[in-house]
């Protein structure tokens, strides 16, 4: 009996490996890369950033799916000239943070970010800013600890609802076959829709270039899946209520264009959370607090709850 078809189908079944170990480690070499700093908690190294006073409010800014905390660079800038002193950080796999193994769930981003804002000493008055499934674990995280709050500012958010394709459905879905699939051609499918990109305009300088760069190492395709399945299935409805309950400022901020999170979560926040202030950026996709940042900081501007005296 031949051994050709077990050969070949182990080689088949051990692809999605095989591209992993050709992917760049997440090691010393790459953090030596990095801006900024690594805070050491119990999930592995943060890499984070500060911009702008030493002293003033401060903001703080969660990244989405797919694109790490450079993502803020351009809107950061806005913020700094308003007065903010702005953090950013990777979530896990993305960006220069560790990419441990296991579902990321909202549970294991709040930890992160409790760790981060431990050990900066950042204890309240905080303005949190979340974009896509960073909007998710904002509210989620809020939710949980409004007496930290001054307000919170929502960009294209997940929670309300987001548009997938089949196959990636498909592979968030099924365990083990699906995470096969989605090892093979996720990375493709990011290829292509990164080319779409590459004519939008950015106030992040080489961000298509940054993507790419995101597709070369390891444990980022992982975290993307860990994350669909851990993160973006759930619903923030239980948190926007919440939220309204205890009175907590809210902005929300969507693209009229946007494939990704359809303008019809609008409708379905403000039924969660009638306090919740609303904007509509005209002409934006998903992108947008990169390829619409003034209309965005603006947004921000004009609602903007200022310090005390």
């Amino acid at each position: 009996m031949s051994l050709w078809p077990w050969a070949a189908g182990a080689a088949l079944v051990a692809l999605p490996a095989l591209r992993e170990l050709r992917r760049a480690p997440r090691g010393r070499r790459l953090r030596e890369e990095a801006p900024g700093d690594f805070a050491a908690l119990p999930g592995g190294r943060t890499h984070y950033t500060w911009l702008g006073p030493e002293r003033g409010p401060v903001a703080v800014c969660v990244h989405g799916l797919t694109t790490p905390s450079y993502v803020w660079l351009g809107l950061a800038r806005k913020l700094v000239a308003m007065g903010f002193r702005v953090l950013i950080y990777d979530l896990p796999g993305r960006g220069y943070s560790d990419a441990p193994r296991g579902l990321q769930t909202p549970g294991m981003f709040a930890t992160q970010l409790d760790g981060l804002l431990a050990q900066e000493g950042v204890e309240g008055d905080i303005t949190l800013i979340g974009y896509s499934m960073g909007g998710m674990i904002a509210a989620l995280w809020a939710a949980k600890n409004v007496h930290r709050l001054r307000q919170l500012i929502l960009l294209a958010p997940a929670g309300m609802g987001i548009t997938l394709d089949a196959k990636t459905r498909w592979a968030r879905d099924w365990p083990l076959v699906g995470d096969w699939v989605f090892h093979m051609l996720y990375p493709g499918a990011a290829a292509r829709a990164l080319r779409a990109q590459e004519a939008e305009p950015s106030s992040v300088e080489g961000i298509v270039d940054r993507q790419r760069a995101e597709m070369g190492r390891r444990g980022y395709v992982r975290s993307v899946l860990s994350s669909l399945r851990g993160t973006l299935r759930r619903s923030s409805e239980a948190a926007q209520r919440n939220l309204s309950a205890a009175g907590v400022p809210v902005l929300a901020i969507w693209g009229r264009e946007d494939p990704v999170v359809p303008l019809s979560a609008m409708g379905q926040l403000s039924q969660w959370n009638r306090t919740v202030r609303q904007v509509v950026v005209d002409g934006a996709g998903h992108g947008l607090p990169y390829t619409h940042t003034d209309s965005v900081a603006a947004a921000i501007r004009a609602h903007w709850i200022a310090p005390g005296p």
